[in-house]
């Protein structure tokens, strides 16, 4: 064969490569089409059956990986186009790298799922703590697909959707061996349709009546071109539209809309105190404090009717170059331009679980990015919360894919803990989430309204909070290791 044919062929899988990835890119919120995700994958699958040099193996993947991840984390353009392409060429590069992987093994069928699978857990781990945007489990968070996340959250979820389309390929092509593959694919079915009846989770007979308030207000801003009032002011008017009628346990702020030297001692303090005995409602608001120079705190705290502050979370989970430069590289990065100015100083991380002590019950809780992190929602139910709440502020993103992305997220947070979650944000979205992932009650990008809600507390943990992360990634390595010594079998059989 001339090598012209062969290079046509090769630019052609590239185009499909690139199309498999645009088609699992739009299987995401807000496009939302999540068969795609299925489809997207499969077609990738298929490629890499034809794909034989190491090179292209890789070229492949990236392109693959590139093309998903730069559609998914689009949004990040408006925020740094730098950062957006470092990240998006470092994550298709581990999918480069685990195309190639998966393509050692005699066992393709299962070993590529895994080794892309373990691409993505690389990411939602590294670097600086990962990314876990624009994933596979948030694609089918709608779907009863998604229930299997109570199992084994992200990573297991991950797997299953990957491994799904690995098998539908294998299912097309492999016309002898239909029977045992369509038995396996039958039990993921099976194992999926009960993820949900398997939660280990007891709803008890108490609720509470939670408002969660959304000041509204412009997106795209950023904290250093706000003023820090604004958004308080917002928050306050909306607030002051409740009544002691309505009978509430909680009224709920977003993340840091109380931005402030010294919260106790401020005039907004006294104003949240006012609200709190006008209501005889505890406050959970979200407050960002000083702590030295260039230094501040991001934290959720408890106001009680009488004014006293009974309880505290800060953020353990920051947002690397957003509400940190990490150590060493804040003047690399001033040296070469970069727009460091927009981060002028550093939050200073928490320690302590992700809960709150309210009146009646402690509450799970994970601030804005912390979402994404399934064990920061898991930490606050193992410290003993009947529900979750994620108090976020999405002002500075442009349009809807970052927090169109973090509802879905909450959507698997809520399934994986077996709770009831709120997500209060100051311009949207603000929702109520059942523990099956339901959204019932959500407002919309600017709007500026409350949400009354009765939320049920629930006990127990699902068998996802009870194992976390890890069995599942030793899992993923001990797969792949059992996957070699097929391939060694095969070669000794040969000679």
């Amino acid at each position: 064969m001339n090598h012209s044919i062969l290079f046509e062929k090769k630019i052609t899988r590239i185009i499909l490569a690139l199309i498999a990835g645009l088609t699992v890119g739009f299987s995401l919120p807000p496009w939302g089409w999540w068969p795609l995700s299925i489809f997207g994958c499969a077609l990738f699958f298929q490629l890499t059956k034809v794909t034989k040099s190491v090179s292209e193996q890789f070229l492949v993947g990236f392109v693959f990986g590139f093309s998903w991840l730069a559609l998914g984390m689009s949004w990040m353009w408006f925020l740094t186009s730098i950062g957006y392409l470092i990240v998006a060429i470092l994550f298709a590069s581990f999918h480069g790298v685990a195309s190639v992987i998966g393509s050692r093994f005699n066992s393709p069928m299962f070993a590529r799922p895994i080794a892309h699978t373990m691409a993505e857990a690389l990411r939602f781990s590294l670097p600086f703590g990962g990314v876990p945007l624009a994933t596979l489990p948030i694609a089918i968070s709608p779907t009863r697909l998604s229930d299997i996340s109570a199992i084994g959250g992200p990573i297991l979820t991950t797997w299953f959707v990957l491994q799904t389309a690995a098998l539908i390929v294998g299912y097309l092509n492999r016309r002898q061996s239909r029977q045992p593959v369509a038995i396996i694919f039958g039990l993921f079915i099976v194992l999926q349709i009960f993820g949900q009846s398997l939660k280990l989770v007891n709803t008890t007979s108490e609720t509470l009546r939670i408002a969660l308030v959304q000041g509204g207000g412009p997106q795209g801003v950023l904290a250093i071109n706000a003023r820090a009032r604004d958004a308080f002011d917002r928050h306050l008017k909306v607030t002051q539209t409740l009544q002691s009628t309505d009978n509430l346990d909680i009224v709920m702020w977003p993340e840091n809309v109380i931005d402030v030297a010294e919260f106790a001692i401020s005039r907004e303090y006294l104003e949240i105190a006012s609200e709190s005995k006008r209501l005889d409602a505890q406050f959970v608001v979200g407050i960002t404090e000083d702590a030295g120079t260039n230094r501040f705190t991001n934290a959720q705290i408890v106001v009680q009717p009488n004014g006293e502050i009974t309880s505290r979370y800060d953020k353990v989970r920051r947002v690397p170059f957003g509400e940190y430069v990490p150590p060493g590289l804040r003047s690399f990065l001033k040296s070469i331009g970069a727009p460091v100015d927009q981060i002028p100083s550093d939050a200073v991380a928490g320690k302590d679980p992700a809960v709150l002590k309210l009146q009646q019950t402690d509450v799970a809780v994970t601030i804005s990015w912390e979402a994404f992190f399934a064990g920061r929602a898991n930490s606050g139910v193992e410290s003993g919360g009947t529900f979750l709440i994620n108090p976020t502020n999405g002002s500075s993103y442009t349009g809807t894919i970052l927090q169109s992305q973090q509802l879905a997220t909450n959507s698997l947070r809520a399934r994986e803990t077996g709770r009831w979650t709120l997500q209060c944000a100051t311009t949207g979205f603000s929702a109520v989430i059942t523990p099956q992932g339901k959204i019932t009650q959500r407002l919309g990008i600017g709007e500026s309204k409350t949400i009354i809600a009765d939320v049920p507390l629930n006990t127990g943990r699902t068998i996802y909070s009870r194992l976390g992360d890890r069995i599942f990634i030793i899992l993923l390595v001990v797969g792949l290791i059992f996957c070699r010594p097929m391939r060694r079998i095969r070669d000794q059989n040969d000679h």
